[in-house]
Order: structure tokens, then sequence, then C-alpha cells
């Protein structure tokens, strides 16, 4: 169940500063990615040689644009965490991608590409407050599974050592 005390709030203008916040107290995220890896790009190469401060102003343009879509949980004012979601289109770039193509049946209309918490805040139920606040679509598996099945996802295929895809589907609300 998601701890009351969290806030979840979508990724845009308005809350840029306090994502900018958490990734920076991170140290950029996974070796400074800013949550990049996943949206298009030239290579994986390119991804991967993106200078801090290019990344960052990269993911500010997209979300100022409208192309970066994340929930973010709060804890009072602070970001303490998010997961990023988006269409195929907005964030392509999956992981096992052979392994995940090799099985499919069908193309999501969302995935999850990252969900992330940050130091200081882990195992408290932020990771599940922000995949709640993402559920409004089905999605691609990216994060620890039992989030995802506490969560009413199911296991569709396992594509790689620990790694599954897993689908929910969710009926829009009238």
């Amino acid at each position: 169940m998601v701890e009351p005390r969290y806030t979840v709030k979508a990724l845009d203008q308005s809350t840029w500063a306090a994502f900018a916040a958490l990734v920076e107290r991170n140290n950029g995220i996974f070796g400074g990615c800013w949550c990049m890896g996943f949206h298009p790009a030239q290579s994986w190469t390119d991804v991967q040689q993106e200078r801090y401060a290019q990344k960052r102003a990269a993911k500010e343009q997209r979300v100022r644009e409208g192309n970066a879509h994340a929930a973010l949980v709060f804890d009072g004012e602070t970001c303490v965490g998010w997961c990023q979601f988006g269409a195929p289109g907005e964030v392509p770039r999956i992981k096992s991608r052979a392994a995940y193509e090799k099985g499919r049946t069908t193309s999501p209309d969302w995935r999850i590409a990252c969900c992330y918490v940050g130091k200081g805040h882990r195992r408290q139920g932020a990771a599940t407050a922000a995949l709640a606040g993402a559920v409004p679509a089905g999605f691609l598996f990216n994060g620890a599974l039992s989030t995802y099945e506490k969560l009413g996802f199911t296991r569709d295929r396992e594509i790689g050592k620990h790694r599954w895809v897993v689908t929910k589907v969710v009926e829009p609300s009238s």
C-alpha cells in the first residue's frame, strides 16, 4: 500500500526544480544519466558520452516541450523519487531489447523506463508511490518485481535473469 506521507506530482515545468534537486543530490543518478538513456538518441554511445550539463539541459528541454513524463514522489516539499514513463516513441530505448522483441505479441501503449528512489528514502514505500502514480496506463517492467506485483501487474514473460515483462490493463476512468 502507498505510504500516506507521500504525495505524487507530474514532472513538468512547475516541478522541474524539485526533480533536478533530487538528481543533483544523487550525483546525476546512475553515473550522471539524468534519466536520458531511455529517450531517443543517435546511439547508446552518444548518450554515454554526453556531458553531465548537456544531459541536464536536454532533460529540462524535454520537460518544457512535454516530451518527458514521470510521477514524482514528494515527502513534504522534497522530491525523493520518481517513475519515468512514456509512449514507446518517447522512451524507445529499453534493456534486453532482443529478448523483449522475441517474445512480444503486442506493443504497449506506455512503458516504465526508470524507477528511482534517492538515498535515505529507499524501502519506505516511495517506489510504490511512484509506480502507483504512473499506473494510468500499461507499462514495461523495469524495477523491483514485487513492487509491480503488489499493484496488480502480472508476469507476462521472462526476458533475462531476474528480468520480466509485466503487464496491467488499466481501464480509463469515467
